[in-house]
Formats: structure tokens, C-alpha cells, sequence
């Protein structure tokens, strides 16, 4: 089956596509093949389980409103998503008739961001006094801090003042509305919606805050909290439905998107609340599309193959129907991972399986082994070395492997090598030799001079060459999670490196 033949029964308004984890980047790849083919056949939105407002920036730059996008602010899941992220902005904009979404509110797992800063915008677009604001939201930093959805005598969340924003926001709310032919007349039907998604997120975030200042039993509040953002995205789902001049593409967690309700074990808690998408298949009915995402083996999350008479281990790879699927739930102790189940195989209309994962920084050591003459070292876990060396692969210009001219490492060196923070989820880092001439001509000083520019390095940026944070002063440049941006360099500098060791091996 493709995804044309499981349109072929009927054209939804939300085609939902599920992942089983946030960490495999094979998902994100695939959410792009399957985009680009929906997009020749009348869909023209994708939404994704990231902050609906920073979206808004991204937005702007796939329609060509802007000329740059922060990938760290507009997507949510980091790392392991980056390059797929990169491909599907560029791939957007260059089409130029495609819009972007996302569609979660300004929420984390252990906090939530304050609805300060997106009143203030709304306030500014209406150009309304609202005097009071200000000392009403207080400190930003007394509703984004983790303890106050931690604990709920530490909220703001039913304070008189939340309750006073929570009026406020609704005569925004009036406002905006009574106000629009003014508004759009003056600045835009784009700036309208703006402002009104900006709106929603204040609206969400005060319910959430809330919510997080009941006294319930501890179990009993976090599954209400996981409810509350749900149906949150659910709200945000059918805006962008209802906004779209097409069918929509959404892709999000599995428990976001499945039509039963969402159930977890957590810290010795049994959580269970409506997902966004049993909220939005009861009010689209044939409208909602559900395609569970399933995963076997993955490098990215360290799982082996599937053990036999799981769903997983039944599933051929690729798009496949549900009905006749038959398994038990897989047993796992990864906690990013949540295998397939019942209840999401019987609600599914289709189930995409990923059998072997995507293996980026193994793909990368492949190039270079197929460089002439290049042999490689890898540090396995029975090698006697210590566990944060366990992987990390070296690259030698012939077999006598006295000197590396490359290195791809994906941890953090205890003390020595910590700037580029590979500790991370899914974050590795190819170091390359430079040699002092290559390095002058890249970052416009010599290794020497490192030291007093290091300061105004982010050696966490990925995709980006910087030298290396701690053999930089040795002639070594570096990128942690190499993408597109990158891509053509690597191999220039990858075959200068191994030029200059096999030059020094004669």
C-alpha cells in the first residue's frame, strides 16, 4: 500500500500521521516523502506537534515574508529531527504554495511558558491601554518556573490576578473580533490571524496553569494536565483545518493522534486522558485519517529487533492496513519509546513501519570509509575503554592507524571535551583535521587564536562548522549533527584531511 491507494477510498480534511517515539529520524524523513506526495494531490498544509506561535515564524518564512528561520525556537524535538526539519523548510519555500503549522501550545512536560508576552503582543495590535497587564502577569519567571507545575501551591494558576487576565483576554478576545474590518484595513488579514493565534496560546496557557494549581491527588492532576494540553491541540488542529484551503497533513506522537485515549505509566502514576486526536475524529468523523507510526530496530534509540509475536515483529516495513494484524505489545525499557498496542492498531486506517531505522552518523562513517584508502577503528563496549568512548569511530588514511585525519564521537568527554554537550538525545559530532592553512581560511584566524575567540562560540550549534572545542588549537574543526546546510564542505574537507595524512604517511 502507498499513501495514494489509502486516499483512494476517501480525501480526508486532517491525514494524522503517527511516530512512536521523538527520536527516530526516520520519521521526519518520511513525513517529508509522503508530504511532497500529498502536495501534487491538493493538500497544501502541514501541522506538527510544535509550538503553534513560534510557527507563525516559520510560516513566514516558507511563504517569502521573511528571509530567515530559527530552527531552534520554531520546532520542537531537536536534534535528531534537524536535517529532516532543514529539507522540509527549503522544500516548502521553494514550492511557495504550501503553509506550515504548528499546532501544541507553548508547553513542556515539567513547565509552561507565562501568557505575558503574547497578551502584551495582542495588546499592542489593538492598541488598547489594558493598563493593568503588566501587574497582573507580574514576573514572567513566576509561571514559566518548573515548580509551579510541579506544585501546585506554587501556581499562579488561580491567583485573583489569573483569574483578572483570564477576563482580560476574553474582552481581547471581544476585540479583535469587533474590531477587524479597522484592524485588517490598517495592517492585514495575516496580522489578524496573528494575533489571534497568539491569543489562543494565552487562553490555553492560563487553562493550563489552572490546572496545574488544582489540589488534586497527585495522579489525578497530571492526567488532567496531559488532558488539558491535548484538547488544546485539538482546538488548534480544527482552526488550522478550518483555516486550510486544502487537506492538512499533521504529524505528532502516536498518543497525540490515535483515537482512544491516551494511556502512561509515569513515576508510579497510571495517566489516562482524551488524546487530540479522539477529541478531533469525533467531530470530523470520515474527515480524520489516523496512520499509526510502528518502529523496529533503531540505532537512534539503541532498540534490537523486535522479539517474536509482538505487532511490531508481524509488520512488513512500509505502509501497511491494520486488519489482520495480530501481536502483543512489545516489552521495552526505553522510555522514549512506546511500542505499538492494541487500542492503536484497531483505531489505526493504516499503520507506516518503520523495520530498521535511520542510522545518520553510520551513513556518514560509510562516505568516509569509501574515501581511497581509508580504514576505520570503532571502540565496541568490550574493548576495555570507558563507556563514554563506546561508538565513537576513527578514520585513518591507510592501516597503520597512527593518527586519525577524522573522528565521529557521540559523547562527552568527562572534564575534558563537555562544550558541545553530546549528551544530548541523538547529538554526535564529526571532527575533522584541518591543518593550520585550512583552518585560517575557514574561521578567519589561525588555532592560535582560538583562545581568545572561544567565548563567542556556540559550540552546541548543529550544522554549522566552528572549530573543535578542545583540539581546535591543534588545527581540528568540527560540526555536530552534519545536515544540509554543511553537506557540500564535509566532503571538500573530508577529502583535504585525508589528502594531507596520506601526504604525511609516505
Amino acid at each position: 500500500m502507498d499513501v495514494l491507494t489509502l486516499l483512494a477510498s476517501r480525501t480526508p480534511r486532517l491525514l494524522a500521521l503517527g511516530e512512536p517515539a521523538h527520536v527516530e529520524p526516520a520519521f521526519p524523513r518520511l513525513r517529508n516523502e509522503i508530504f511532497d506526495v500529498l502536495a501534487g494531490h491538493g493538500f497544501r498544509s502541514i501541522a506538527i506537534e510544535s509550538d503553534r506561535v513560534a510557527g507563525l515564524a516559520v510560516d513566514d518564512y516558507v511563504r517569502g515574508r521573511t528571509d530567515e528561520v530559527d530552527f531552534a525556537t520554531g520546532f520542537s524535538h531537536g536534534l535528531g529531527y534537524l536535517a529532516g526539519n532543514r529539507e522540509l523548510v527549503a522544500w516548502m519555500r521553494a514550492r511557495g504554495d504550501l503553509a506550515f503549522h504548528g499546532f501544541d501550545a507553548p508547553i513542556e512536560m515539567i513547565s509552561a511558558a507565562s501568557p505575558g508576552p503574547y497578551l502584551r503582543q495582542v495588546r499592542d495590535y489593538l492598541g488598547v491601554p489594558a493598563d493593568d497587564l503588566d501587574r497582573l502577569v507580574g514576573d514572567d519567571a513566576r509561571w514559566s518556573d518548573t515548580a509551579s507545575i510541579m506544585d501546585p501551591a506554587r501556581s499562579p494558576g488561580r491567583s485573583p490576578s489569573a483569574a483578572a487576565l483570564r477576563a482580560l483576554a476574553d474582552d481581547f478576545n471581544t476585540a479583535l473580533y469587533a474590531g477587524a474590518p479597522e484592524l485588517i484595513a490598517h495592517t492585514s488579514t495575516t496580522d489578524w490571524y496573528q494575533a489571534r493565534t497568539r491569543l489562543v496560546a494565552a487562553l490555553g496557557l492560563l487553562r493550563y496553569h489552572a490546572a496545574a494549581a488544582d489540589p488534586l491527588p497527585e495522579e489525578q492532576r497530571v492526567a488532567r494536565l496531559l488532558g488539558v494540553r491535548d484538547a488544546l491541540m485539538a482546538q488548534n488542529l480544527l482552526e488550522i483545518v478550518e483555516q486550510s484551503p486544502g487537506p492538512v497533513l499533521v504529524f505528532a506522537h502516536n498518543r497525540h493522534l490515535q483515537r482512544h485515549p491516551s494511556r502512561w505509566r509515569l513515576a508510579g502514576m497510571d495517566l489516562e486522558w482524551r488524546s487530540a486526536g479522539s477529541i478531533v475524529d469525533s467531530l470530523l468523523g470520515d474527515g480524520y485519517l489516523f496512520v499509526a507510526g510502528s518502529l523496529g530496530e533503531s540505532p537512534a534509540l539503541g532498540l534490537a529487533r523486535p522479539e517474536p509475536g509482538s505487532f511490531e515483529e508481524s509488520l512488513p516495513g512500509g505502509l501497511a492496513s491494520p486488519c489482520g494484524v495480530r501481536g502483543s505489545e512489545r516489552v521495552t525499557d526505553e522510555p522514549r519509546y512506546f511500542p505499538l498496542d492494541a487500542g492503536t492498531v484497531a483505531g489505526a486506517d493504516a499503520i507506516l513501519h518503520v523495520a530498521v531505522g535511520d542510522d545518520p552518523a553510520g551513513e556518514l562513517a560509510a562516505r568516509i570509509l569509501a574515501l581511497p584508502g581509508v580504514a576505520m577503528t570503532r571502540i565496541e563496549p568490550d574493548s576495555g575503554m570507558p563507556d563514554y568512548t563506546w561508538g565513537d569511530r576513527f578514520f585513518f588514511a591507510g592501516e597503520d592507524r597512527m593518527r586519525p585525519f577524522a573522528t565521529i564521537v557521540g559523547h562527552d568527554v568527562p572534564g575534558f571535551d563537555e562544550e558541545s554537550r553530546l549528551d544530548r538525545p541523538y547529538a554526535y559530532r564529526l571532527n575533522v583535521e584541518l591543518g593550520r592553512s585550512e583552518f585560517r581560511r575557514m574561521f578567519g584566524y589561525g588555532p592560535e587564536g582560538l583562545a581568545e575567540r572561544r567565548s563567542g562560540i556556540d559550540f552546541t550549534a548543529s550544522d554549522t562548522f566552528m572549530p573543535h572545542p578542545a583540539y581546535g588549537v591543534q588545527g581540528w574543526g568540527c560540526v555536530v549533527n552534519p545536515g544540509p546546510a554543511t553537506a557540500p564542505e564535509i566532503e571538500r574537507l573530508l577529502a583535504h584531511a585525508r589528502a594531507r595524512s596520506a601526504a604525511r604517511a609516505r
